[in-house]
């Protein structure tokens, strides 16, 4: 059974990589750690997975191990499968190579099998990313270190807090375009800066994002969203040129004015960025995407009234313009309805304590509304920080009923008590239902009494 690498320890995905490096030497071949993992385990960080780089060819390396995907055999990638306590871990091996030409901005459109791996870490995408390590070596002095093939700087733009391409910038971004917001986000990820002429060429490319597919785009800005550094990276995508280029919708944000006694922090693009600074490593993609989105509607719909700014309909608007991105980015059918149900019930906070108990109950009722009450949470702390109306929130979700109460009347029994189906059915059940909530009527002959005593049955 395969299963999420994230939830194998990174000892045991680390042993495995060491086994598959092993066997591969043992067949004749170089074979090294490579990439990310060697970057993260140089900074004192657990990799996520541990890919390998070696001379095997795709073929070599499919007959070498008994269970294999060639996943991208024909680019000299192979996934091979190991069994560990009944789950399967998947590492990458991948051949050392060169890369032709990139026609398509994303892949070679040939690429040449070598024997070095010092040729093969020229076509990557980072110095940092760019090294390898000997896990043999490493087993033998226990330091890191001492393992390490490093062949373009990635040690010394390591410790130097650096995102550099490797060789020419405008060649390596012209290669695969993505790796423009790669560096954005390496860089928000680790703290680093981005190197000059690496960052001149991305400001020189920047409107050549528009040729990757969304899907990618979006992929990466949901990783930007969700690695705990989220305010660092829009604003390097905003000062690179990226921003205006993939959401331009969160770029017109910068200058617009909020009135200063409900933000006092300034104009809606910091209060976005003010939102972003707070979402943890590791939170949802919605809540990721409902806090950057929450107040897409202001920027098209700001007025300066004789009594202060105001933003008209913003809710409206900004779940149509949601609506427009989430559909733009393809994403899926429950995120997008998840991200627009956060900007469409954000502003709905503002009258929690003046609430019906039922329309309260209703409210807490909403799916997932934890998101709800985290994004209320980041937008009070971000703008004027009085946490009052959330923390009447918080108390009654958390000792609101879990689950909807049996309705005491349905549809079948309107129909059984004389009355026909038609647009009267939805007011009679929401009366029910409202003064069940509200504790009004506790059985079903009480909710009879009062549907028959507002809705006269038909005689």
């Amino acid at each position: 059974m395969a299963i999420d690498q994230n939830s194998v320890p990174s000892a045991i995905r680390q042993s495995v990589a060491t086994q598959i490096v092993d066997r591969l030497r043992s067949a004749g071949h170089e074979a090294y750690f490579a990439g990310g993992c060697v970057r993260d385990m140089l900074l004192g960080r657990e990799p996520v997975d541990f890919d390998i780089a070696t001379s095997a060819t795709p073929a070599a390396v499919l007959d070498m191990f008994p269970r294999t995907f060639a996943v991208g055999a024909h680019f000299g990638v192979v996934l091979v499968a190991t069994e560990v306590e009944a789950a399967e871990i998947l590492t990458e091996v991948a051949t050392f190579r060169s890369d032709g030409i990139y026609s398509d901005g994303r892949r070679p459109n040939a690429v040449l099998y070598t024997d070095s791996a010092e040729q093969d870490v020229q076509r990557r995408d980072f110095t940092v990313n760019g090294m390898m390590l000997d896990p043999a070596i490493l087993a033998q002095s226990g330091e890191i270190a001492p393992a390490v093939l490093d062949f373009v700087g990635g040690m010394t733009d390591l410790q130097a807090g650096i995102v550099c391409a490797i060789g020419d910038p405008e060649r390596r971004f012209t290669e695969d375009k993505l790796r423009m917001l790669r560096a954005v986000r390496f860089a928000a990820r680790f703290g680093f800066a981005i190197e000059a002429r690496s960052l001149q060429a991305i400001r020189t490319m920047a409107s050549e994002i528009r040729q990757v597919s969304q899907e990618r785009v979006r992929d990466e800005l949901t990783r930007m969203l969700t690695e705990g550094s989220a305010r660092t990276a829009f604003e390097l995508l905003e000062t690179t040129g990226l921003l205006v280029e993939i959401l331009p919708e969160i770029a017109r944000m910068r200058g617009v004015e909020q009135p200063p006694q409900y933000h006092p922090e300034g104009d809606v693009w910091t209060h976005t960025l003010m939102l972003l600074e707070q979402l943890p490593a590791g939170c949802s993609s919605t809540l990721a995407w409902g806090a950057l989105l929450h107040d897409i509607g202001k920027p098209p719909t700001f007025r300066r009234a004789p009594d202060r700014i105001r933003f008209d309909n913003h809710v409206e608007v900004g779940i149509r313009m949601a609506e427009d991105i989430c559909r733009r980015l393809r994403m899926s059918n429950n995120d997008t309805e998840q991200i627009v149900a956060l900007i469409a019930n954000h502003m709905r906070f503002g009258d929690v304590e003046k609430m019906k108990t039922s329309t309260l109950k209703r409210f807490l009722r909403l799916p997932a509304f934890e998101e709800h009450l985290a994004l209320h949470r980041m937008d009070c702390v971000a703008s004027h920080g009085d946490l009052s109306l959330y923390e009447f929130a918080k108390q009654h979700y958390e000792i609101a009923e879990p689950e909807r109460p049996k309705l005491l009347l349905t549809g079948d029994d309107l129909i059984a008590l004389g009355y026909r189906p038609g647009p009267d059915f939805r007011r009679m059940l929401t009366l029910i239902e409202d003064a069940q909530l509200d504790g009004s009527i506790h059985t079903r002959e009480g909710a009879m009494k009062m549907l028959t005593d507002n809705f006269p049955r038909p005689s």
